[in-house]
């Protein structure tokens, strides 16, 4: 029997619609609803507190809203629970945007995939997972993407070095793992790493083994790396978390003999700082890659010149107050500078009115003095 094209096309749209499937997907646009839907763990009583902001600059003050970090130098822990899946023959894609607006010095803004065993309220860093995936940043010289999956008990990290966004805009991080043991990271919805789960992540027992007989030359250099001679370190190398306090001095009975050679307590550093503000935003976890890249650009991609716009204009009006301060701070110094210049000139004729009047005193006790000099011849 042949059916009407229009029909097919309808049964074809249908089709395609069914095959793709949402395992999880979260906004935060349903203002404290998200409460319910994610636990935060207590297995610390010093987790850092969650809150609900779009931040200092953004696209839409409500889409742009997600989970954000709101103390400095804390872990976070927080997860949602969704139900179990199965994507055996069909592609994994976990995707969400995560920004860094507070010019993060050294902190993860990577998500987890956990086991539907876990233990929401007592999740922790050592908790079993099977995929964790997004970017982490400390100093000069940790910016990556982690891709760490787990096989068989274990945790294998990816051997490829992943350059992770380090500025202070909404990025959209994505990774696909493909049914035929390939996968792809893709940053703003484009690729920037692929290749073959085998040839990336050591998973597999290795084709080729060190040669058990093969001996170390004698002159062998173990170091991997040496320092560079010709470097010098960065003016605003990061600071360590804490300092001798330098107002502290040794006591005056302080014996080293007896107590040992003195040393400043340590106090913390107040030029370290591990600052919050991170916002987590439009997480999806699907087995369609279109379907992600599609609620990609509905999401970010529709916000992401705003918000560049906005955060533009919020540093044109700094710099120009910063320049209107120095302005005044400079007319006020030279303002100083004349009055001191006035006083000084005030003092200087007052001084010599002073010269002037001592001189005459001395002109008028000399010819005193020849007077009765006379006088007395």
């Amino acid at each position: 029997m042949k059916l009407p094209v229009a029909f097919l096309a309808v049964f074809a749209s249908i089709v395609a619609t069914i095959d793709a499937t949402v395992y999880f997907k979260e906004q935060f646009q349903d203002g404290d609803g998200w409460k319910s839907r994610w636990l935060e763990s207590k297995h610390k009583s010093d987790y850092g507190q969650w809150k609900l902001s779009a931040g200092k600059f953004y696209g839409d003050a409500e889409a742009d809203k997600g989970v954000q970090t709101s103390q400095d130098a804390r872990f976070y822990a927080m997860s949602a629970r969704f139900e179990p899946f199965s994507n055996e023959g069909k592609p994994l894609v976990i995707q969400f945007t995560v920004k860094h607006e507070q010019k993060i010095d050294c902190g993860g803004g990577y998500v987890k995939i956990f086991p539907s065993t876990l233990d929401q309220s007592d999740m922790h860093g050592d908790s079993q997972y099977y995929i964790m995936f997004g970017p982490d940043i400390c100093g000069y010289s940790t910016k990556k993407v982690h891709v760490i999956l787990n096989y068989k008990g274990q945790n294998h990290l990816i051997k490829k070095d992943i350059k992770c966004k380090d500025d202070e805009l909404t990025h959209l991080y994505t990774l696909i793992l493909n049914p035929d043991q390939t996968y792809e990271v893709k940053i703003n919805n484009e690729k920037v790493e692929s290749g073959s789960l085998e040839e990336d992540w050591d998973i597999l027992p290795p084709k080729k083994i060190k040669d058990p007989e093969a001996k170390k030359p004698s002159d062998w250099d173990d170091r991997a790396k040496i320092d560079d001679p010709s470097d010098t370190k960065p003016e605003d190398w990061d600071k360590p978390e804490t300092i001798p306090d330098p107002d502290a001095k040794k006591p005056d009975d302080w014996d080293e003999d007896m107590d040992g050679e003195w040393e400043a307590a340590m106090i913390t550093n107040p030029e370290y700082k591990v600052k919050s503000g991170t916002i987590f935003d439009n997480f999806l976890i699907a087995d369609d890659v279109k379907e992600a890249e599609e609620f990609g650009k509905e999401t970010w991609g529709v916000t992401k010149e705003p918000e560049k716009k906005m955060k533009d204009e919020q540093e044109d009006m700094e710099r120009k107050l910063r320049e209107e301060e120095e302005k005044s701070k400079k007319k006020d110094a030279e303002g100083d500078e004349e009055e001191e210049e006035e006083e000084d000139e005030e003092d200087g004729e007052e001084d010599n009115e002073e010269q002037d009047d001592e001189t005459e005193e001395d002109a008028g006790t000399e010819e005193d003095g020849d007077v009765t000099q006379k006088d007395e011849l």
